[in-house]
């Protein structure tokens, strides 16, 4: 789905009234099935079940492509032949050997599935909300138009529930790691950041506070730059909108012509290239959102008695060679 087919469809949905003309309507999410005023399914739910149905399916294709073949192919037997799936594999050797293991070193091979998990969800929501299927839905079934619900569509990332619920699961990996490898005392321990005792009351409070800010800033990042990003494209498609309407109203052609030169097609080019931009911000966003996951969870690595605090590039150094996390399955 290109900005042209993009902008189409909000235009024509915009035009029968399934968005109007507030340009956040067509961003948000839309309840589809509500119980007591309670939102049971929405288009944000729809979305994020497609995309979990995409890895569901996807992810064992990809497998079994890069999966190493029968003995009797010879060296053709690590040859990846799909180019999507070269891409994807790719993608994924590309964060596991240049992201994953300088910082987790030896863990990584625990970490690297949900963290690669966790960035192609991010990723398939942020692309699905770049096609719009609210939109497109709306103008197939008139009764869904008419109550503005719709199953599927918008943008699930652009809900805060959303990437808040994606921030709480990485809040549960970072601090239940933490735990888990450094124990409960070691771990009480990183709160006072390695500073005397008499700085207690103030690391302690300060450090508590960065557990919570952390997986918070996750949520409001992602949030904030999905929003932000698609309602400008939503406001974009409104001038293509009001460009067409002059050249459909005016009753002086020539008047008409002219206004939908200067708002028509200067917004719908400016459309295309924030289209784009919001691609790039899609894989960006995921990433950035898996990076910082990384990270925290890096922070809290055991150290010895004779460990000064380090930062997380510094761990693997500290603890000698870094053991081969994930065996390359192609040549």
């Amino acid at each position: 789905m290109n900005a042209l087919s993009l902008s189409l469809g909000f235009t024509l949905a915009a035009a029968e009234g399934s968005g109007g003309h507030d340009p956040v309507g067509h961003v948000i999410a839309h309840p589809f099935w509500t119980v007591n005023g309670r939102w049971v399914w929405s288009s944000a739910i729809g979305n994020m079940f497609l995309a979990g149905l995409i890895m569901l399916l996807v992810g064992p294709y990809v497998a079994r492509r890069v999966a190493t073949g029968p003995e009797p192919e010879g060296d053709e037997r690590y040859l990846t032949r799909s180019r999507f799936v070269e891409m994807i594999e790719v993608m994924c050797i590309g964060i596991r050997d240049g992201v994953l293991e300088p910082l987790l070193g030896r863990r990584t091979a625990k970490f690297a599935p949900f963290l690669l998990a966790l960035f192609f969800f991010i990723l398939l929501n942020n692309l699905l909300g770049l096609i719009p299927i609210a939109d497109m839905l709306m103008l197939a079934v008139p009764a869904w138009r008419a109550e503005h619900i719709v199953p599927f569509g918008g943008t699930a990332t652009q809900s805060l529930w959303v990437t808040g619920g994606l921030a709480f699961v990485a809040f549960l990996v970072i601090n239940g790691s933490g735990l888990r490898e450094m124990g409960v005392v070691e771990y009480l321990k990183h709160l006072t950041a390695g500073t005397p005792w008499p700085l207690w009351p103030i690391m302690v409070p300060v450090e508590l506070m960065g557990i919570i800010i952390k997986p918070v800033a996750l949520a409001l990042r992602l949030f904030a730059n999905m929003t932000a990003g698609h309602i400008l494209m939503a406001v974009l498609f409104l001038f293509i909108e009001m460009g067409y309407g002059l050249l459909a109203g005016a009753q002086n052609t020539l008047l008409g012509a002219a206004g939908f030169g200067f708002i028509g097609i200067l917004a719908g080019a400016a459309a295309i290239g924030i289209y784009l931009l919001e691609v790039f911000i899609a894989f960006l966003q995921a990433f950035i959102f898996m990076f910082l996951t990384a990270v925290f969870i890096a922070l809290y690595e055991h150290h010895g008695p004779e460990h000064a605090t380090h930062s997380p590039g510094e761990h693997p150094a500290a603890h000698g060679a870094i053991e081969p996390a994930l065996q390359p399955v192609a040549a």
